[in-house]
């Protein structure tokens, strides 16, 4: 049990922070934040990764009510899921220029007092793929152990980009253009080894499925008998 609790810990902590990302998100903190004192940059930097737990714990544990509302499996969760999280993945290893936002977008943007929820925390941090991936946590979490050992590992990742991002302008300082770059590419690539991942599990959930399969080769053998 302790092993398989850790194990969902370091799952958690491993499937998630390549998607936070939160190297990737350094380089835009500092960009934003250039008008900011130090401190001021830090405490932004901490709403940001409080608000990003609360965003992910909240999808870990409305997950399965979101599910059964709208008859959602788990298969099709993690399939869906995995292609989420694969297309992130491909985007990061091939990163399209940056749209021209317009010089009236970025001086908005930089004259924000508060930048902690949007975009730093949304989508940046904690976005459509981070959610997806923990909802699909939750639908394999059957014990209130296994969701409190999730819950723990998105408490180590939002601690985690914390660290990252109150020291990002050492950190963009340090690695240079290129060193983020290399290190998004590498991200991006352990993002589709862990879509893959998901699609090939709900696809073999979908296989193993007797009423599912069943249901499919009795629909192929009344075609071919027309």
């Amino acid at each position: 049990m302790p092993f398989d609790l850790l194990s969902a810990v370091l799952g958690t902590f491993v499937g998630l922070l390549p998607i936070a990302n939160p190297f990737s998100t350094a380089a835009v903190f500092v960009a934003i934040t250039q008008r900011f004192t130090e401190t001021q940059a830090r405490h932004q930097a901490r709403r940001a990764c409080i608000y990003m737990a609360i965003v992910l714990l909240a999808s870990l544990f409305a997950g399965a009510l979101i599910m059964e509302f709208f008859g959602i499996s788990i298969p099709a969760l993690r399939i869906a899921g995995g292609l989420i999280v694969a297309r992130i993945g491909f985007d990061m290893l091939s990163p399209e220029p940056d749209p021209d936002v317009g010089e009236t977008h970025r001086e908005e943007i930089r004259q924000m007092t508060d930048l902690a929820f949007t975009p730093l925390a949304m989508p940046m941090l904690s976005g459509p793929g981070s959610i997806a991936v923990t909802v699909g946590m939750a639908a394999g979490a059957e014990t209130p152990w296994e969701y409190g050992a999730i819950a723990l590992g998105i408490v180590l990742v939002a601690y985690s980009s914390w660290l990252v991002l109150r020291s990002a302008r050492r950190i963009v300082a340090w690695l240079g253009s290129t060193g983020v770059t290399v290190l998004t590419r590498v991200m991006g690539f352990l993002l589709v080894c862990v879509g893959v991942q998901f699609i090939g599990d709900g696809v073999v959930e979908i296989l193993s499925n007797e009423e599912i399969f069943g249901a499919s080769i009795a629909a192929i053998e009344a075609i071919g008998q027309r």
